[in-house]
């Protein structure tokens, strides 16, 4: 296991940005490679479980560990084929608006490829109001 680390500002508050992350009916407008997710609650709750479904309707099985509101942290687990990858997600605010964070945890050749491609929807998490 591996853990890649990337981080990104931008201009969104750090509670709008927060609600784009806990809202999994948002997820797909921030996040390109996410077409739409399969999700019981409204918001994320720890212990729960759905699928985010990509290009082709291709279907990733996630799980829910941790949601700290407080400090605006949560994470999450997915698997993909026979991998797994833990995600460990946070805001922060930041003189431009907010910093988002993401710390991905799993094999030596995903973990720093999902963090490349992550870089692209945290940008538009941080997107203007």
């Amino acid at each position: 296991m591996t853990t890649s680390r990337v981080s990104v500002t931008g201009p969104a508050s750090p509670e709008t940005a927060w609600q784009r992350y806990v809202h999994p009916g948002l997820w797909r407008t921030w996040s390109p490679q996410i077409r739409f997710v399969e999700y019981d609650h409204p918001v994320l709750v720890p212990g729960t479980r759905g699928t985010v479904r990509t290009f082709g309707g291709i279907g990733i099985p996630f799980a829910i560990e941790e949601v700290a509101a407080a400090e605006r942290t949560w994470t999450w687990r997915v698997r993909v084929g026979g991998l797994s990858l833990r995600l460990h997600h946070g805001v922060l605010p930041h003189a431009q608006g907010s910093e988002t964070w993401l710390a991905v945890s799993g094999p030596p050749v995903i973990s720093p490829a999902y963090a490349r491609i992550a870089t692209i929807a945290l940008r538009r998490l941080l997107r203007r109001e």
